[in-house]
């Protein structure tokens, strides 16, 4: 939403987004046409995937192009579609589906890229496929000046709350920080399973839950704190570095992160920030009450990471290519022939 469809937008480009906007307590932007669909959680998921096909049926009349995200709903895209996109980021490798029959998905997906255009998010899916994509890294809107120094009394952590994205272990993390006169700020939407705990944590003064934030706020949000946090669930399969962790490069925030393969190598190329253990609550503890005892090496490693960001990972100097193949694509012949859906979101154009 705040890369690719705002780079749309901004070349002129008129949007319908199909995503489950009240599950996440999302407010669409109010140049596209949003249709709102329930979300797709745990073993229960029937009536969003059943939602979703509908919704996609409606929404992709009249467009020109449909992009669609999540291994998930491959096989749920009415036959009657526009040229279609599969942007495949690390989302997709969290998929039930894709956990539970893995198999079948590497069919799926060979299938796939046969019959569709793909866009990759990481140079690492390479090796998923057999035949070359286009990459559109995950990026940030990283500014030119020089990052604030970081703080000594508060980390954050941006982006979607869920258990697989280890908010059990933010939660711990907040409990043990407090005594050291450390907050906690967590900024993004959550999944209808973890708000209790996040309610239950925020009543009891252990960290702070904003919710959805626009991302051009959250960021702001983000400067100045110790430490942003990354502590998602061990995916295989997964090479891909979060969103998140870039953004908070961006903003020359340290990182600590858990040692999914692309975040750990990236922060310790980089000497961004701080990798420790899956679920190691205390050694992420020690890690924050470090940077903050440190503050000359907390800055240098937010420096550190601001310009890997600027240099490697700033969104306007991919946006214009990403809406350039795009145009391209839309100009060409339709592609048919596999039925490909998404879960969490798409878009057309």
């Amino acid at each position: 939403m705040h890369r690719q469809v705002r780079a749309l937008l901004d070349a002129g480009h008129d949007i319908t987004y199909v995503a489950p906007f009240t599950d996440c307590n999302v407010t669409p932007d109010p140049r596209i046409r949003a249709i709102d669909v329930p979300r797709a959680i745990g073993n229960h998921r029937g009536r969003a995937l059943k939602a979703a096909r509908g919704a996609l049926r409606r929404g992709v009349e009249g467009a020109d192009l449909l992009v669609v995200y999540d291994t998930e709903l491959l096989s749920r895209l009415p036959r009657h579609r526009p040229t279609t996109v599969w942007d495949v980021r690390g989302e997709a490798g969290a998929t039930p589906a894709r956990r539970g029959l893995p198999a079948l998905v590497r069919r799926t997906e060979a299938r796939a890229e046969h019959r569709l255009h793909l866009i990759l998010a990481d140079d690492s899916y390479r090796d998923r496929f057999s035949l070359p994509h286009p990459v559109v890294p995950n990026t940030a809107c990283v500014p030119e000046s020089p990052p604030a120094r970081p703080g000594r009394d508060r980390v954050v952590h941006i982006g979607h709350l869920s258990e697989a994205g280890g908010v059990a272990e933010l939660v711990e993390t907040a409990r043990r920080l407090l005594p050291h006169g450390i907050r906690l700020d967590l900024i993004g939407a959550a999944d209808a399973g973890v708000r209790p705990l996040l309610r239950d944590a925020q009543r009891e003064g252990l960290l702070d839950w904003y919710g959805y934030v626009p991302n051009r706020h959250a960021l702001r949000m983000a400067e100045r704190a110790i430490a942003g946090l990354s502590f998602p669930h061990e995916v295989p399969d997964d090479r891909s570095v979060p969103a998140k962790i870039i953004d908070y490069m961006s903003r020359g925030v340290p990182v600590v992160t858990v040692p999914l393969p692309a975040a750990a190598s990236l922060v310790e190329r980089t000497g961004c920030g701080v990798v420790v253990p899956f679920g190691d609550v205390g050694a992420a503890v020690r890690a924050v009450l470090a940077l903050r005892d440190d503050p000359t090496g907390a800055v240098e490693m937010g420096g550190r990471g601001h310009a890997e960001a600027l240099a490697h990972h700033n969104w306007p100097d991919h946006a214009g290519a990403f809406v350039e193949q795009l145009e391209e694509w839309a100009a060409g012949p339709v592609t048919s022939g596999l039925e490909v859906g998404v879960l969490e979101a798409w878009h057309a154009i």
